[in-house]
């Protein structure tokens, strides 16, 4: 079990490191598109969404999930989102508006930090929605970059890309909701003293 674990084990995992790859690879990723290297900026992004789809997989087989890495993952998730789109608006590859829709969501999700700590609830954990949205999110952005490039794959990537950011924006939304719905159910059994 991971709580059996020696804390130096529990943080040098292969799951973590992955996830520290992920880190690390937002700022490469953001001298490529600056750069107007997209090609390359593109596969950053394809590795980030293969080793976020790796660390899960591999913690979930070997018993490996860390609290370090239950940490790791969705920061590594957000960074990259909020990263990507940013540089790409900034790029004009997607609308402005969309990024705001997608920071008002992250904001929504914020604000029930006070909530949490005042009646000293734990974060809740992440549904599967909020999984579907990430995933659509994070291979829907580098096919959406690929289309920019106006060639023969980036035709055919383009509409894909879409269909996955304008899913993902949805489920995000949705797992918002359903995150506030948790925390006040929390909340009430908190209040009714019930063990939570």
């Amino acid at each position: 079990m991971t709580e059996q674990l020696p804390l130096r084990k529990q943080i040098w995992t292969a799951p973590n490191l992955l996830s520290i790859a992920r880190l690390v690879g937002v700022p490469v990723f953001l001298w490529l598109i600056v750069g107007k290297h997209d090609l390359w900026a593109f596969w950053v992004l394809v590795a980030s969404g293969v080793t976020d789809y790796l660390d899960g997989k591999i913690a979930r087989k070997y018993n490996l999930v860390t609290r370090l890495g239950q940490l790791l993952d969705p920061a590594a998730d957000r960074l990259y989102i909020v990263s990507t789109i940013v540089a790409l608006a900034w790029r004009d590859i997607i609308p402005w508006w969309l990024v705001i829709v997608l920071f008002v969501r992250e904001a929504f999700v914020f604000g029930f930090g006070p909530t949490l700590r005042k009646h000293r609830l734990p974060i809740p954990p992440v549904h599967f929605v909020g999984k579907s949205a990430t995933f659509c999110l994070i291979y829907g952005f580098p096919l959406v970059l690929l289309g920019s490039l106006h060639n023969g794959w980036g035709h055919v990537a383009q509409p894909i890309g879409w269909a996955f950011v304008w899913w993902g924006t949805a489920l995000y939304w949705l797992a918002g909701v359903m995150y506030a719905g948790q925390i006040r159910e929390m909340v009430r059994r908190s209040e009714a003293g019930q063990a939570v």
